[in-house]
């Protein structure tokens, strides 16, 4: 039996605190391999996930402690949806459709969420990062985080030229 409790994600939130990316990850399946992949993400404020897609593949998102705010994009930046999921909220979770553009924001310290998506794991592809953002580590990556927790449906990335 694996366990999600108040023991890991502390551990977690100690160890994205740490981290050069603000976050860290604790995987359930015990293998890339497995057709299903389960991993708890701790995330802390600031960190910087570019927005990318799965282009075969869904993917839920279940908050287990904190907040964060989830944000799809059409292809040129356009914030379609803003989704804040809440642990002592109203919306815990969401799915996302296989292709959509997505990212996230972190609102508060010790936020994890559980990730479940299709397997086998594959590491993102260059063409699955929107060319309209920055990849991680660019020195405009911390604009574009702020952004995004400031950013509504209908508002446009900032410009970016790769």
């Amino acid at each position: 039996m694996k366990l999600i409790d108040r023991d890991l994600v502390a551990g977690l939130h100690a160890a994205a605190l740490v981290s050069p990316r603000l976050r860290t990850h604790h995987n359930l399946h015990a293998s890339h391999d497995e057709t299903i992949q389960r991993m708890c993400m701790a995330m802390e404020p600031r960190t910087y996930i570019p927005p990318h897609r799965h282009p075969d593949k869904w993917e839920l998102l279940l908050i287990i402690s904190g907040e964060m705010l989830v944000l799809s994009f059409d292809d040129s930046g356009m914030v379609l949806t803003r989704t804040r999921l809440s642990a002592g909220g109203d919306t815990f979770g969401l799915e996302n459709p296989a292709g959509t553009w997505h990212a996230v924001a972190t609102l508060v310290p010790s936020t994890v969420v559980l990730e479940v998506k299709h397997g086998p794991y594959l590491p993102t592809t260059m063409q699955d990062f929107a060319h309209w953002a920055p990849p991680e580590g660019h020195a405009r990556a911390a604009e574009f985080e702020r952004w995004y927790r400031a950013a509504q449906a209908g508002d446009k990335a900032p410009a970016f030229a790769a």
